[in-house]
């Protein structure tokens, strides 16, 4: 039964993601006075979503960065357990399976990251808190370069199935933007070049993260769907490819040298 309603765990993760942010972002527009907020530097006028999350909005902070991480995570646990069940298109390869697994951990690593640096605020926990920031950004940004890298490879064996390559492409361009805002965050956070700009940036970086989320319906959608043509168009040896088990489902097949099939 999950497995008809698992789109449903990215969507819950993007909207509480999303009100977590819009609750820090309104709550520091309309009742906050940026001058007053103990953990501004000197000069900064606009405040770091850890700035406002570190006091009055703590536990909002801790509960919706917990319950985004979870669902989130939930949502490659269970796409990855519809591959190997042949509901979603099967890994073809070992190498497949490893990049889902390394995906999946980066992710882990990435929402204990996040999940941590709402707790240990910037306000008590500096030095903690912006290590915690580097782990949730490089955790969960390994895991969409494995995930991408896993869905080139099922790309090629399912031509057939365009929701794969658009995947692809969603967290390709995920990966890109990120990078591209990441790097100067980076700079402007760790040399206090532009508290203001970091801040910004920041702002950016979480509401892009939402896109992220969402883009795990597209991966998760098909399985709605009780039958699909998971028909390897690209097979070769050592690869594999699903085949009806006559019950309504597919089993995940081998191809050998001389044409046979090998269950495994």
């Amino acid at each position: 039964m999950f497995q008809r309603f698992s789109w449903l765990s990215p969507v819950f993760s993007a909207i509480v993601w999303l009100g977590t942010l819009l609750g820090l972002l309104l709550y520091w527009v309309v009742a906050i006075d940026t001058r007053g907020l103990p953990t501004l530097s000197q000069g900064q006028t606009i405040p770091f979503i850890s700035d406002i999350g570190a006091l009055r909005l703590k536990p909002l902070f801790i509960a919706g960065s917990a319950t985004m991480v979870v669902f989130l995570n939930a949502g490659l646990i269970f796409e990855r357990w519809m591959r190997h069940t042949g509901r979603l298109a099967p890994n073809t390869s070992w190498v497949q399976k490893i990049l889902s697994i390394i995906a999946i951990i980066g992710a882990m690593i990435g929402g204990i990251g996040l999940i941590l640096l709402s707790i240990f605020d910037t306000f008590r926990h500096p030095v903690a808190h912006d290590r915690l920031l580097a782990v949730f950004i490089v955790g969960y940004l390994i895991s969409a370069i494995f995930i991408c890298a896993e869905f080139q490879r099922l790309g090629r064996h399912y031509r057939q199935h365009r929701v794969l390559r658009a995947s692809f492409w969603l967290k390709l361009a995920f990966i890109i933007v990120e990078f591209a805002l990441a790097i100067p965050f980076g700079l402007a956070t760790s040399k206090r070049l532009n508290q203001d700009t970091g801040a910004i940036l920041e702002w950016v970086i979480a509401f892009v993260f939402t896109g992220y989320i969402i883009s795990f319906v597209v991966d998760l959608v098909p399985a709605l769907h009780k039958y699909h043509d998971y028909t390897d168009t690209h097979p070769r040896k050592g690869s594999a490819r699903a085949i009806p088990n006559g019950h309504g489902g597919f089993e995940v097949a081998g191809v050998q040298e001389a044409g046979r099939v090998q269950h495994f």
